[in-house]
């Protein structure tokens, strides 16, 4: 599967694979004794990606259980990070930077034509479970504004007609030329 087509599903993760936990451990070795609590964003990073793309209440806790923590510190870090999705997303997900740069270059444009393009508010999914909506801050790459990621892809200097070409291409990948 690409780089911009996270496998997506409803599922929950209450235990992660053998290569999950050989993960963890591995990334758990960075770190000195009783500085577990470092590694939470590499193990969150691999629980969302074991549990399709999302981070459940039920995930978030076995993480903790994992590193020895209590779950509000899990939580804490989960609900700051952009890249911590909390709920069942769309297969793609559009997250349109809002700082200052992208703004300046016309990100309030493009998050309001993505809106109306695809019938949906910020933090909402399409009907058909496809695409997905968020803003989020900075991505580091101002000089290409505006710009989303899509997956570990960024799209840059971004334009209506982009984010058409950019939702066809999506379309296409799965199946559902309209």
């Amino acid at each position: 599967m690409p780089e911009d087509e996270p496998k997506r599903n409803s599922e929950t993760v209450k235990t992660l694979s053998e290569l999950g936990l050989r993960q963890v451990q591995k990334c758990l070795e960075s770190y000195p004794e009783g500085k577990q609590k470092s590694a939470i964003l590499p193990v969150l990073h691999i629980a969302q990606q074991e549990a399709g793309g999302w981070l459940s209440v039920e995930t978030l806790d076995y993480v903790a259980s994992l590193l020895k923590l209590e779950p509000i510190e899990v939580y804490e870090v989960a609900t700051f990070y952009s890249m911590c999705h909390l709920e069942p997303l769309g297969t793609y997900v559009f997250e349109v930077c809002q700082t200052g740069p992208c703004m300046l270059n016309g990100s309030d444009g493009i998050i309001a034509y993505l809106k109306k393009k695809l019938g949906i508010e910020v933090g909402q999914t399409t009907p058909d479970g496809l695409f997905s909506l968020k803003t989020v801050e900075c991505l580091g790459a101002c000089g290409y504004a505006p710009m989303m990621q899509l997956g570990s892809v960024y799209r840059e200097h971004l334009t209506p007609a982009r984010v058409d070409q950019i939702i066809l291409e999506c379309r296409a990948k799965a199946g559902q030329l309209n």
